[in-house]
C-alpha cells in the first residue's frame, strides 16, 4: 500500500486519509474518491490530497476485519458478529457465559502485521448478553494479503464462550444459637442468576460438623454452597470437616484473591462443593465469583488454577469488610 500526498489528477480510486471540508459539506476519510469527489475538492482551490492506494496485493480495511473475526469465531457457539465499518468488527456474546480466549493465538495475530490489531476482554471475563468480547480493527486502510492470511490462521479457534452447564444450585448457612439468615442467601441468589441458575430456598443449619454433615447429605441441586456463621479458618474448620464427614472430599483451601482468601472447594458424589467466604455477603466482586462462574460453566478448575490467580488478585475492598487491608483512621 503506498501512503501520502497525490495529486488530484491521479487521485480517481484511491482511499482518502483525512477527512476535507467542502464548499458544501465535506468528505469523510476512508472514502474511495470518485470523479465527482475530485471535482468537488478541486473547486475548494485543492491540488493534491493525503491517500493511500491499495496494491493488488492488498485487501481493504474492511474485508480484512471481517476475514479475521470470522476466523476468530468460526465454530465457536454463543458468538456473532456486529457489522464491519472503519476497519472496526466487534465480537458480541449471544447469551451469558465467560469469554474463553487462547492468549497465544491473541499474541500470534497481533504479531502478523502491524497493521492488524486485536483486542479482548481478560481471560474467563463473565459476559451478559450482548457484551463485547473482543473487537478486530485494521488501523490501516488496507493490509497485505499474505500477512492478513497469516493471521486469520492463526486466529482459528481463538475465541469462544464457555456458556452455563449448571441450572441449579442449593445453599446451607450455618447459624449461632438462635441466630437467622442473613442476606447471604438474596446476594448469592442475584449473583448466580447472572447465569441462569437458579438458587434453592434458604437452608439453616446450627453452626457445628455433625448438622451441616447431615444438611450436605440431603442437599439437592448440582451444584452445593456453604456459607459459615464464622468464617473458614482451616482446612479442618466446621465446614470442611463436615464435608468430609458426608463422604465429600476437599480438593483445596485458601485463595490468593483478596477478598476472597477464606474459600475452599471439593466435591460430593461428584457434585462440586463450595465453601464460600464470608465476603460473599457482599454483591461486590471477590474471589468467589471467579471459582463459581467457572464451575457453572463447565470450565474445570483445580487447586493449582485458584493458586495462580494472584496476579490480578487484589480486588476493591470491601465496605463493610470486618478487618479491612489498611487501619489507618
Amino acid at each position: 500500500m503506498d501512503f501520502g500526498p497525490v495529486p488530484l489528477d491521479q487521485a480517481l480510486g484511491v482511499v482518502l486519509a483525512h477527512s476535507v471540508p467542502l464548499t458544501k459539506g465535506r468528505l469523510k476519510k476512508g472514502k474511495v474518491l470518485e470523479q465527482g469527489d475530485l471535482d468537488a475538492l478541486a473547486a475548494t482551490g485543492l491540488q493534491q490530497v493525503i491517500a493511500a492506494r491499495l496494491s493488488p496485493g492488498d485487501t481493504d480495511e474492511d474485508d480484512a476485519a471481517l476475514t479475521l473475526a470470522r476466523s476468530l469465531v468460526r465454530g465457536a457457539d454463543g458468538l456473532e458478529l456486529q457489522a464491519v465499518g472503519t476497519g472496526r468488527v466487534n465480537v458480541l456474546a449471544t447469551g451469558p457465559g465467560l469469554a474463553r480466549i487462547n492468549a497465544a493465538k491473541v499474541d500470534a495475530v497481533n504479531a502478523a502485521d502491524p497493521a492488524i490489531t486485536l483486542a479482548t476482554v481478560p481471560r474467563w471475563h463473565r459476559m451478559d448478553p450482548g457484551g463485547m468480547v473482543a473487537t478486530v480493527k485494521i488501523i490501516a486502510y488496507g493490509v497485505e494479503k499474505k500477512n492478513l492470511h497469516a493471521a486469520a490462521a492463526q486466529a482459528e479457534g481463538g475465541l469462544s464462550l464457555a456458556q452455563p452447564v449448571i441450572r441449579n444450585a442449593v445453599m446451607i448457612e450455618t447459624v449461632v444459637g438462635k441466630g437467622l439468615g442473613d442476606k447471604g442467601h438474596r446476594v448469592t441468589q442475584e449473583r448466580l442468576r447472572r447465569l441462569d441458575v437458579n438458587l434453592g430456598p434458604e437452608a439453616l443449619v446450627a453452626h457445628e460438623e455433625n448438622a451441616l454433615a447431615e444438611a450436605i447429605t440431603k442437599a439437592e441441586g448440582e451444584m452445593i454452597l456453604i456459607l459459615t456463621a464464622s468464617a473458614t479458618s482451616d482446612i479442618r474448620d466446621v465446614a470442611p470437616s463436615a464435608l468430609r464427614r458426608a463422604g465429600g472430599t476437599v480438593e483445596h483451601f485458601g485463595m490468593p484473591v483478596d477478598p476472597g482468601n477464606l474459600l475452599f472447594l471439593g466435591q460430593l458424589d461428584g457434585c462440586p462443593v463450595v465453601g464460600l467466604p464470608g465476603c460473599a455477603r457482599s454483591p461486590a466482586l471477590n474471589g468467589a465469583d471467579w471459582v463459581l462462574e467457572r464451575l457453572i460453566c463447565g470450565v474445570p478448575i483445580s487447586g493449582a488454577d485458584i493458586r495462580a490467580m494472584g496476579v490480578g488478585g487484589l480486588l476493591k475492598e470491601i465496605p463493610t469488610r470486618p478487618r479491612p487491608r489498611d487501619r489507618r483512621e
